[in-house]
């Protein structure tokens, strides 16, 4: 059976911009499950944007009610929301947000200071999840001694190091090449193998097609929500081969 990690119900968020007032996002109501693959896209100016920093914890709705992990977020005020953004939500975007004076592992470890943990537990875990992601030569090395690739293996780490419930990844490929992106995404497929639910925005149709899920968003509103076929497939015909 599967596991609802998020539930939105009538989701608006309205913002005032002088005299006029902005409707951003106009009765939105989904839900995800535990380890799902969600790609989220759509136009400039689809409330694609304002949904993330909704799921991300960054903002509260004008109305409507959301469901993570069973709680409802959408109600806490700024403190209670910064404590389930730091425990239950792992942030990658597409500017790395890497802090320069910090190497790897302390750019890695910083969430885990927020949370309070030791400085021994600290290392070792932000060991761990570099290691993970295949950088364990260059844990002492600062962002401008990386390259763009690396800089964002070092925020997916940096992300899974208090081992939440999704990982938010905001345009994760954005600022890289072809190539690196395909190594990126690779990444994030192995991450969502491993259990974790991934929320992918992106507005590249190719990236998303890595994705299970598809939520398109128009005007406030979800104007698609579908399984990918191509992957679909793929499952069908590895659930029909495997019961023959």
């Amino acid at each position: 059976m599967n596991e609802e990690i998020i539930r939105l119900e009538n989701i608006t968020r309205f913002f005032r911009v002088g005299s006029e007032i902005v409707r951003a996002l106009r009765g939105i109501t989904l839900s995800i499950n535990r380890n799902e693959f969600v790609a989220l896209m759509g136009p400039s100016g689809s409330g694609k944007s304002t949904l993330m920093n909704l799921l991300g914890c960054l903002d509260t709705p004008s109305g409507g009610s959301y469901w993570l992990n069973g709680k409802d977020v959408s109600k806490l005020i700024d403190n209670e929301l910064a404590e389930i953004r730091n425990k239950e939500i792992g942030f990658v975007f597409q500017t790395f947000n890497l802090l320069p004076r910090l190497t790897a592992l302390e750019n890695v470890a910083l969430p885990m200071i927020y949370a309070g943990s030791a400085k021994a537990e600290r290392t070792e875990r932000a060991l761990q999840v570099l290691d993970d992601v295949k950088l364990t030569d260059r844990v002492k090395h600062k962002p401008n001694e990386l390259s763009g690739g690396q800089r964002q293996r070092v925020a997916i780490a940096r992300a899974m190091v208090n081992n939440p419930s999704i990982i938010l990844a905001d345009e994760p490929t954005g600022n890289l090449d072809s190539k690196t992106s395909v190594e990126i995404i690779g990444l994030i497929e192995e991450i969502h193998k491993a259990g974790n639910t991934i929320i992918l925005v992106t507005h590249e149709e190719d990236i998303a097609r890595h994705a299970h899920r598809i939520i398109r968003l128009s005007d406030g509103l979800v104007s698609s929500d579908e399984l990918n076929k191509e992957i679909k497939m793929v499952s069908d015909y590895h659930t029909k081969a495997t019961s023959e």
